[in-house]
């Protein structure tokens, strides 16, 4: 899960990347980090949780 998770975010900020350089989307950037900002901490906190650790798998 942790490895399709960083794969789906590159594919997702490459594509947003390319939409804004070839003016498919008008992006600001920087306003949309400040105000959603804990989204990636919860994303984070989310794939934590679902990711199993290596001790479930000894038991």
């Amino acid at each position: 899960m942790k490895g399709h998770f960083a794969a789906i975010a590159l594919i997702v900020i490459g594509a947003i990347a390319l939409g804004v350089n070839l003016d498919l989307l008008e992006l600001d950037l920087v306003a949309l980090i400040r105000k959603w900002w804990p989204l990636a901490l919860i994303a984070l906190g989310v794939g934590l949780f679902l990711t199993p650790d290596d001790r479930s798998r000894q038991s």
